[in-house]
């Protein structure tokens, strides 16, 4: 893998993909995302378009989810009955995603992925934690429906966008069916695995990912493992403000990377 990346990127682009995948990986073990919402911006940043940015994403989000799953499951956190449901819904909503990165523009898309990243910001500045309903769901049929509807939905649009969904599926989780925080979070990050997976190969299908950005995709995955560990012992050990505002300042650092490029794009 090592040739086919110095065939294509050098020595700071390699050590770029590694430091970006570091800290993806805390990102999502610490909150329970896929780590696009560091990634896409990112790789905008350094030049690449949107749809090869969101593919990148797409890949190395499997590696950080299945190993975050696993470690969250070990714990004890992750319920797999649930979370079955909830990867579901997720394979067929990011099925779609190929087709929609191959019809929509890259504006179309930067602009979608700023407004998403916006409404998540303002949702998490402006309530410290999941709102819960006050009668939740309690009904198992109607919960697994729910499960699976809330994994489709995400899906289709937080895989297309190359965010993974985790944080769009915790307040539909948190406020139907009345899940804290502690169970949101791992169930938010194994929906993720189906939710790569299954996006990962319908972005191959449509050629929107070739050997080039996998090899990427694959290095950041990797080195994401490394850090989901770190995420995942973090967040027993932070504060729930020191976790909120942290997650602000992603958000914060998502929306400004992301403007700039749309801003350069509309004065060519």
């Amino acid at each position: 893998m090592l040739t086919l990346l110095f065939s294509y990127f050098d020595w700071w682009q390699i050590l770029g993909f590694i430091a970006l995948g570091l800290v993806s990986g805390v990102a999502a073990g610490f909150f329970g995302i896929g780590g696009g919402v560091i990634i896409v911006p990112c790789m905008l940043l350094v030049g690449f378009p949107i749809q090869h940015a969101i593919g990148i994403s797409i890949v190395q989000m499997i590696f950080a989810s299945v190993f975050g799953s696993l470690l969250n499951y070990k714990k004890g956190l992750l319920d797999l009955r649930e979370g079955v449901f909830i990867g579901i819904g997720g394979v067929f909503g990011a099925s779609l995603s190929g087709v929609v990165l191959h019809f929509c523009s890259e504006l179309f898309l930067s602009l979608a992925f700023l407004l998403l990243t916006a409404i998540s910001l303002y949702r998490f500045a402006t309530k410290s934690k999941v709102t819960q309903s006050l009668s939740p769901i309690t009904n198992l049929y109607k919960k697994r429906a729910i499960l699976v509807l809330a994994g489709a939905f995400t899906g289709v649009f937080a895989i297309s966008l190359g965010i993974g969904g985790g944080l769009l599926i915790a307040p539909i989780l948190g406020y139907y069916l009345g899940y804290d925080s502690k169970k949101v979070v791992p169930l938010s990050l194994f929906f993720v695995v189906f939710s790569s997976a299954a996006g990962s190969l319908s972005l191959y299908q449509m050629d929107i990912v070739d050997s080039r950005l996998f090899g990427a995709a694959i290095l950041i995955g990797l080195t994401s493992i490394i850090g989901v560990s770190i995420g995942i012992k973090l967040i027993t050990k932070a504060s729930a403000n020191t976790h909120r505002v942290a997650l602000l300042w992603i958000y914060c650092f998502a929306i400004i990377a992301t403007s700039i490029k749309i801003f350069e794009k509309a004065l060519l």
